[in-house]
């Protein structure tokens, strides 16, 4: 498993964690507003195939550190609107991602037990610019490593330092077009 997420197409970012589970506690986490809430974003999420999801991101509950003035617009949250794509308890779930851009990308999470853990394969496509690729694999990789705080019981690492570090070091991992 690598380290930091990868480019498997031209415009697909693919990342891989092992977090503690069971795979019915992180399913929980992928797809419940309060546990989502926790390491992502609230908001509904129909439980079908065509369902409604909504995100609404306050990185201020993920972080007490200070929001950094390019993401100021941020400040009182913003949304992400999508449709179900796929819809698999507690293996595999997809949905299109920021809808009212008018060219959304699509996330999938596909989960498989490893023993007391569990496989998590983030994959998100159509990510069309280089800099959306390393914007989103940065987002992600920070993201994930909060979900993994929660699930194994730990203070989240700070977001904001996180996904600085993060950023620069996709800025000088991700491929050039």
């Amino acid at each position: 498993m690598a380290e930091y997420g990868i480019v498997t197409e031209p415009q697909t970012v693919r990342i891989e964690r092992v977090l503690p589970g069971p795979i019915e506690r992180v399913w929980a986490f992928l797809t419940d507003s309060e546990k989502r809430g926790k390491w992502l974003a609230a908001g509904e999420l129909e439980p079908r195939v065509g369902g409604r999801v909504e995100l609404h991101f306050l990185h201020s509950t993920l972080s007490h550190e200070p929001l950094p003035k390019r993401y100021e617009v941020m400040r009182d949250g913003h949304r992400h609107l999508g449709h179900v794509t796929r819809y698999e308890p507690p293996h595999a779930l997809s949905y299109t991602w920021a809808e009212q851009t008018g060219a959304p990308s699509e996330v999938s999470f596909e989960l498989s037990e490893r023993g007391t853990e569990v496989l998590l394969v983030l994959t998100h496509r159509r990510l069309t610019t280089r800099a959306d690729r390393v914007s989103v694999a940065s987002g992600w990789d920070t993201h994930l490593g909060i979900l993994d705080d929660q699930l194994s019981g730990h203070a989240p690492r700070g977001f904001w330092s996180t996904h600085a570090r993060l950023e620069a070091e996709y800025e000088q991992r991700l491929p050039r077009d």
